[in-house]
């Protein structure tokens, strides 16, 4: 009979780093302070080859969050069947500690669309996602995590806060959230709003995750401040403060670093983590 308990009970209240090849040897000789990896689901749905067989090793030493992009939880039609199954073939083999998906959608008819786009908060997208989240969680038969989104404009017709949406969610799916401090200062600047006011508003004791990253600055027609999400740059000083402000609340939790364009070097990775590590450390 198929195992599919994970090789990890839960990820480890500590930092995390998404996982690129090229830092392989770097993992495996020189981990620390990294505690955990997170990968993109969609880059080992392959059948073999060099990827895979890393993933393996590295499923043995270092608890694995596995972080979808592409299902389109929010999307109007239903979800991808082949690739539900291909997401349950790679959770059944590999046994993650945790599997996350965004608030999101990416697909038009048969049309992928390499974005993550936003949604309007009403109720018949509420039904919507709360469907398809049930979908994924009884296929994988493990609980998701949900990313709360960056956002560049407000929709008129929202009728949910954000907070308040996400909230009603994890009361009728039972999914748990995954909460991107980076989303959060990103689209409190683009909208104008406080993002310690949104984090106290947040359904905190759902976050089974959080996230960090870079971001690129821009200026919107009118020249006001327009932050783009890039998973580029280092995690700027006030994002690294909003994470502080949020554990001080929720206590530990798993903290990763993203960085998904323009990969540096190990060192300068490693050095995102252990900021990671020294936020952490005072609600140990």
């Amino acid at each position: 009979m198929l195992d599919n308990s994970p090789r990890f009970e839960r990820l480890p209240d500590g930092p995390g780093v998404g996982y690129k090849p090229q830092h392989f040897n770097d993992l495996l000789n020189e981990p620390a302070p990294v505690s955990w990896i997170e990968v993109h689901a969609e880059n080992y749905m392959g059948s073999g080859g060099r990827p895979l067989a890393q993933l393996r090793s590295l499923a043995e030493r270092f608890p694995v969050s596995v972080h979808g992009v592409g299902l389109s939880i929010g999307g109007e039609g239903p979800l991808d069947k082949d690739h539900l199954a291909r997401l349950r073939k790679l959770v059944d083999w590999l046994r993650p500690a945790s599997f996350s998906e965004h608030l999101a959608w990416s697909t038009h008819g048969a049309e992928f669309l390499n974005d993550l786009l936003p949604l309007p908060y009403t109720n018949d997208t509420l039904k919507l996602v709360c469907a398809h989240i049930d979908e994924v969680q009884n296929t994988l038969g493990t609980r998701m995590l949900l990313e709360n989104p960056s956002s560049y404009l407000a929709f008129s017709e929202s009728t949910w806060d954000e907070t308040d949406f996400l909230a009603e969610v994890v009361r009728r799916t039972g999914c748990g959230l995954l909460l991107d401090v980076n989303n959060v200062f990103i689209s409190a600047t683009n909208l104008g709003y406080s993002p310690e006011g949104y984090i106290d508003a947040y359904p905190l004791d759902a976050v089974g995750e959080i996230h960090v990253g870079g971001h690129d600055e821009d200026t919107d027609d009118n020249g006001a401040a327009l932050l783009i999400d890039s998973h580029g740059k280092p995690v700027v000083d006030p994002v690294w403060q909003l994470l502080c402000y949020t554990l001080a609340v929720t206590g530990p939790r798993p903290v990763l670093v993203e960085w998904d364009n323009d990969v540096p070097d190990w060192p300068v990775l490693r050095a995102e983590a252990r900021r990671a590590a020294e936020a952490l450390q005072p609600v140990r």
